[in-house]
C-alpha cells in the first residue's frame, strides 16, 4: 500500500514538473483587437481608452510588429532595438533618432491568444514620462 502511495506521488510530482518545464506559450501570428491607454503620472481619471486593430507576426527580430498604438505619441514610426524574449516575456527599446528624442522600453507578457504589455515613454528634451498600457487578444487571421 505505501509503495503505490509512493508512486503516485512520484507521477504526481513528475507531471508537474514535466508541464512547468515546458516552453513558454508564443503569441499566435493573427489580428489582434487591443485595447489601449495611457496612464500619466500624478493624474487620475485622465486615462481614456482606444481599441486598435493589429497584426501580430512570426517575426521576433521586430517584436511581432508590437509598438506603441496610441494617436499622437512621439514614438510611432521609431525603429525598435534591444529586442530580447525571456520565456513569455518579450521586451525591447524604442529610439527615435536625433538629440533630444522620445524614448521608449517596452515589456509584453506574450500568451498563445493574447497579450499584456506596457511602453514606458520619456519624451525627448522635457521631463515628461507616461505610460501606454495594452491588452490584446486574438479575433482571427490577419486581413
Amino acid at each position: 500500500m505505501m509503495d503505490r502511495i509512493a508512486t503516485r506521488i512520484g507521477l504526481t510530482l513528475a507531471l508537474g514538473l514535466s508541464a512547468s518545464a515546458a516552453p513558454a506559450a508564443e503569441a499566435m501570428p493573427g489580428a489582434y483587437t487591443v485595447e489601449t491607454r495611457v496612464e500619466l503620472p500624478h493624474l487620475e481619471d485622465l486615462n481614456s481608452r482606444s481599441l486598435a486593430s493589429l497584426c501580430i507576426t512570426a517575426d521576433a527580430e521586430r517584436a511581432h510588429g508590437l509598438g506603441s498604438l496610441s494617436a499622437n505619441t512621439p514614438l510611432a514610426g521609431c525603429p525598435l532595438a534591444n529586442v530580447d524574449r525571456a520565456g513569455e516575456v518579450l521586451t525591447f527599446d524604442i529610439v527615435c533618432a536625433g538629440k533630444n528624442q522620445a524614448r521608449g522600453s517596452a515589456r509584453f507578457v506574450m500568451a498563445a491568444e493574447r497579450f499584456e504589455g506596457r511602453i514606458t515613454m520619456r519624451l525627448g528634451g522635457k521631463n515628461m514620462t507616461m505610460t501606454e498600457v495594452q491588452s490584446g487578444r486574438r479575433t482571427g487571421p490577419c486581413p
